[in-house]
């Protein structure tokens, strides 16, 4: 694989789906720096498991280490202010009048994205990595591609600079998730991924299942569950 000599920027959480990217934009850029968002967020433990998951990757393949570059936490206490959601409130996570799941913060990753490009542009780089995926997307309309791509224009034009947003998990399921990280880092990787990312949408890391820690029964637990199952019947299977 050529190895591309731009700076690429992650948009990192450390969550399952940011992790996974990150491996892939080690795997392609000469230097790629991360940005978590502390956005009053019920399941910010998510935060903390960042540092871990960066340390493990950076051992995990040669050459990531000399690849991995600085990593930036951006605060937006005002997304959290303004939203009314199960995940910025301690509130039901159901599915709302309007169709849309309470966890669902409008205009989160619009933010993020936003945050991010302005982040880039610091650091001179035009390539960002984010996770955003339409194929499980909890039906949150900020994940699609067409989102994305208008962002990713918004932030060319308004910034007189050429940015390209890398969503490699657009098209595929969780499973699919499981199955890159594999594809990329083998079994090492995808431990890492079990073992340190967060997904729980309640914060729960006191609960150890074959899938990762979380309470079980949140939508992000359920998700995560369902597409590990599914992964697990592939590798069975011999696919």
């Amino acid at each position: 694989m050529v190895v591309n000599p731009n700076t690429a920027l992650v948009l990192f959480s450390g969550g399952q789906d940011s992790t996974v990217c990150l491996a892939w934009a080690l795997e392609r850029f000469a230097r790629v720096e991360t940005v978590g968002f502390d956005y009053g967020q019920r399941h910010a433990i998510e935060l903390d498991m960042r540092p871990r998951i960066r340390a493990r990757l950076a051992a995990l393949r040669d050459g990531w280490a000399g690849r991995l570059g600085a990593d930036h936490v951006v605060k937006l206490d005002a997304l959290a202010a303004m939203s009314e959601t199960a995940l910025t409130r301690d509130m039901a996570i159901e599915i709302a009048a309007n169709g849309l799941p309470t966890t669902f913060v409008p205009g989160r990753n619009l933010v993020f994205l936003a945050f991010a490009g302005a982040l880039a542009y610091r650091r001179g780089a035009s390539d960002l990595v984010a996770g955003m995926c339409e194929t499980d997307y909890s039906g949150y309309p900020d994940c699609r591609d067409a989102t994305v791509q208008a962002m990713a224009r918004a932030l060319s034009l308004g910034m007189d600079r050429n940015f390209t947003v890398h969503t490699p998990l657009m098209w595929i399921d969780k499973a699919g998730t499981f199955r890159l990280a594999r594809d990329i880092g083998g079994a090492p990787l995808l431990d890492l991924v079990i073992e340190e990312t967060h997904s729980c949408y309640l914060g729960d890391r006191s609960h150890r299942h074959h899938w990762g820690y979380g309470c079980g029964a949140c939508p992000a637990c359920r998700l995560r569950a369902d597409g590990f199952a599914k992964f697990a019947k592939e590798i069975k299977s011999g696919s």
